[in-house]
């Protein structure tokens, strides 16, 4: 590792949501900066005019910062530099690494088309490399467009990845690239190196899609006489069908995944683990944890697939580790907006709503998993799941949840001990196993024939709710038994 200071950047364009992809990379850049002491860079790349919107610009800063990536320094916008771009695009004209090329889109096109008639590389043929200086000043005179090409020399290219080891290539595959615009601005290559270049970016850690573009810049890097960066190119995030994850495959929002209930230092946890690898057979690490062990020697060089199974087993594992408390204030808007209590509501009974994530996640892959399956500890409104009612609803269970509830409502402490009991009794009574009692009163006082403990569940939901809901439960089966007699 160099003894210079370690900067590094993401530069997303703000042409649409950050995807995955765009996610993993800044994870990456971020863990190498803060591991070595440096600095994590953001830049946005906005020369678009048509696709780049404000509103996506401020989408991608919110999954940054939802995903706990601090920048250092100010925001750099590509949109605010052109005379810059301008300016060098200038010194490498005049250096004479570069030349004026005054071909229309008709003639290059014209020219490709021959090339690939007579089975030749279909790259600019430098038909304005040759022009005298009083050419040029003629059509310059005409006013005649023209852009910037840099002119790519003999001889072959090599440069030392950080991912896959050294990589080369003969130049003459690469062709004279257009550097600068017919209307002056830069094309990306030269913006991006201009920028790397004045931002002290001392490693470029980007997609292995990058690898062509890299070659490009080099040239650009040496036109101009600057030392290139350090490249380190990762391996594409595939989906589960082997294409790349993009945005054009209706890939999700990186945002979306926290309205589907992942936690940021999940989501961070696991695109790590896309590329990279802590030589363990360990795969939860919290952030600081990540940025302790993170080592770029570590990166690998095989597409990684985005396996979402995966990531909700992180995540799980990453809600075990939180306390009761901080899930309770994630999760408690989340009950809110689904319209199952209020804000004040939850305010005045914190302390029971610290139990109910207690009682419930265990049994949680993801943060809306709290309202599916614990929202009836808030609100029920008498719906069981269809088929545990055809199974546990019986006409013996509706007499048995009568029984049970009178003598639930009996007891002069409701306590787990005290419900296990009475339950336990009556199950002796009538001569038949617990699970005969407890599968119709969960899902009596539940709707659902899966959760935490019935027991805690009870005791924690409260007495008189438990009663009322297993009387509720057992006029329902009746209604039921009725009704079907009546059809009958």
């Amino acid at each position: 590792m160099s003894s210079a200071p370690i900067r590094v950047r993401i530069a997303p364009s703000p042409s649409g949501y950050v995807h995955v992809g765009t996610a993993r990379m800044a994870i990456c850049n971020f863990l190498f900066a803060r591991h070595h002491g440096g600095k994590f860079l953001v830049r946005i790349e906005d020369t678009d005019v048509e696709r780049s919107k404000p509103e996506f610009i401020e989408g991608i800063l919110a999954a940054f910062k939802w995903l706990g990536l601090d920048w250092d320094e100010e925001i750099v916008y590509q949109s605010q530099r052109s005379e810059l771009y301008r300016e060098y695009a200038e010194e490498i004209l005049a250096s004479g690494a570069g030349y004026r090329c005054f071909c229309t889109q008709e003639q290059l096109q014209k020219d490709r088309e021959q090339a690939r008639a007579e089975k030749r590389n279909p790259h600019y043929n430098r038909r304005c490399l040759g022009l005298s200086e009083a050419e040029i000043q003629q059509n310059l005179d005409k006013g005649l467009p023209c852009t910037i090409r840099l002119k790519i020399p003999e001889g072959m290219t090599t440069f030392d990845d950080m991912v896959t080891g050294s990589i080369d290539r003969q130049n003459s595959e690469t062709e004279d690239l257009i550097i600068a615009r017919s209307d002056g601005t830069a094309t990306y290559n030269l913006a991006v190196v201009v920028d790397d270049h004045t931002m002290g970016i001392s490693h470029v850690i980007r997609g292995n899609d990058h690898i062509t573009n890299t070659f490009k810049q080099i040239h650009i890097y040496r036109a101009l006489g600057w030392e290139p960066p350090q490249f380190g190119h990762m391996p594409l995030i595939l989906r589960k069908d082997k294409k790349k994850v993009s945005k054009r495959l209706g890939d999700k929002d990186v945002m979306a995944y926290r309205e589907d209930g992942v936690l940021p230092a999940a989501m961070f946890n696991f695109l790590c683990l896309l590329g990279w690898s802590s030589k363990t057979d360990r795969e939860v690490f919290t952030v600081p944890e990540l940025i302790e062990i993170f080592d770029a020697s570590s990166l690998n060089a095989s597409n990684a697939v985005f396996d979402e199974d995966k990531l909700m087993a992180i995540n799980r594992e990453h809600i075990g580790l939180m306390s009761d408390h901080d899930l309770a204030v994630m999760v408690a808007p989340m009950l809110v907006e689904a319209g199952l209590t209020t804000k004040y509501w939850l305010e005045t009974r914190w302390e029971y709503l610290r139990n109910v994530i207690g009682l419930v996640k265990s049994r949680t892959s993801r943060l809306s998993d709290f309202v599916e399956r614990g929202g009836y500890f808030f609100s029920f409104d008498g719906q069981y799941d269809p088929e545990a009612a055809a199974k546990h609803f019986t006409p013996e269970a509706a007499s048995a949840l009568d029984q049970l509830a009178d003598r639930f409502e009996a007891l002069d402490v409701f306590t787990h001990d005290s419900i296990e009991q009475t339950l336990a009794a009556m199950a002796d009574e009538r001569q038949v196993k617990k699970g005969v009692l407890i599968h119709p009163t969960r899902l009596a006082v539940s709707g659902m024939s899966v959760g935490p403990s019935l027991f805690e569940m009870l005791e924690l939901l409260s007495q008189s709710v438990v009663v009322e809901r297993m009387r509720r439960a057992a006029a329902f089966i009746r209604e039921g038994s009725n009704a079907a007699g009546q059809d009958r």
